[in-house]
């Protein structure tokens, strides 16, 4: 159904010579009987936002051929999921970053053995804690901030989302309002609620 909603839509890109490359895996599985979006709570170590919450990925290197290969690779080596193991159902928006990264968003599914859930091996040096965020904690009114404000003379109204002892803000949290937008958009086609 994601794989449908995104392949009917146009991708939209965010302009900016000056923003550096990168791009991120927004990775779907089932789990305990629920769908999860995978993320993860960034260590001390790495170079740019510290301690915040993500989805696998980062800047891309001058040997990716294209930016999935970056967001397949920044996948492997922070949460050691082998590329092979991720169906990937297409492109999503790209999303800006205040610390001035053009993110190109990419959506899959992590293929597992059967009734076992998947063995990540994440990087100690990159990240601090895996954070699975199941769909229905997502969709769920409670989980959601909704903040508006004055940003250029005109309202501007920001999304962040609560799970556990996690706060996702920022981009982060604007990738997974569009990841919504595009489930409700495929069951809503699919006649489901």
């Amino acid at each position: 159904m994601i794989k449908r909603a995104l392949a009917d839509r146009p991708t939209e890109r965010v302009a900016g010579d000056d923003l550096t490359p990168a791009a991120v895996m927004v990775l779907l599985y089932p789990k305990d009987g629920d769908y999860c979006v995978l993320l993860n709570k960034r260590s001390q170590e790495v170079e740019h936002h510290k301690g915040e919450i993500s989805f696998p990925g980062g800047a891309t290197d001058p040997e990716d051929r294209d930016s999935l290969d970056t967001a397949l690779r920044e996948t492997e080596e922070e949460m050691g999921i082998h590329r092979d193991d991720i169906t990937v159902l297409g492109e999503m928006d790209e999303v800006a970053t205040r610390s001035r990264f053009r993110v190109n968003v990419f959506a899959g599914t992590l293929r597992q053995a059967q009734g076992h859930p998947y063995e990540f091996r994440p990087s100690a040096d990159e990240i601090a804690e895996i954070v699975e965020f199941p769909v229905s904690a997502l969709r769920d009114p409670a989980s959601v901030r909704v903040e508006t404000h004055w940003q250029d003379g005109a309202p501007s109204t920001v999304y962040s989302y609560a799970y556990d002892k996690h706060l996702v803000f920022g981009a982060t949290a604007r990738i997974l309002q569009q990841f919504l937008q595009l489930l409700e958009n495929g069951l809503e086609s699919e006649g489901h609620n």
